[in-house]
């Protein structure tokens, strides 16, 4: 059963591993669902809307960053744990910067360019699960 907050369905979301100079773009989720940990800027696809201009929409409110959507890099799907949190499927895309600094929206709280090298050296980032993968399969795309 769902919660109030939460649809009774699958929810179907985009987010975007965004690369510049080598470095990906990891941010800080403000708020549930995954409250503290790093992540992918995205969010859910409206009715209507192709997944690249979800992706674009999504990051721009998120971050005001410009990309270039590369090429879908892996998708995950997050299942309701105790507590009824939402049923996710998530499409995740390779994306280059391509202009505007980050300025983050209140679902956010911080933001890091890392290199997906970097991930094992800093041990106390909290990232979502399946994280390093997606990265990993988007560096590929973007050839970095």
């Amino acid at each position: 059963m769902s919660s109030p907050d939460q649809p009774a369905r699958p929810q179907l979301a985009v987010s975007a591993a965004i690369f510049r100079d080598g470095k990906v773009l990891l941010v800080r989720r403000a708020r549930s669902p995954a409250k503290g940990f790093y992540s992918l800027p995205g969010g859910r696809v409206e009715f209507g809307e192709s997944l690249h201009q979800a992706l674009a929409r999504e990051v721009d409110e998120e971050t005001g960053l410009n990309i270039e959507i590369v090429g879908l890099a892996g998708w995950r799907e997050v299942l309701p744990a105790a507590g009824g949190a939402g049923h996710y499927l998530i499409m995740s895309f390779a994306a280059r910067w391509v202009g505007r600094e980050p300025s983050l929206n209140d679902e956010l709280d911080d933001f890091r360019w890392l290199a997906p090298s970097e991930f094992q050296a800093i041990g106390d980032l909290k990232m979502t699960g399946g994280l390093e993968d997606v990265v990993l399969q988007a560096e590929r795309l973007i050839g970095s």
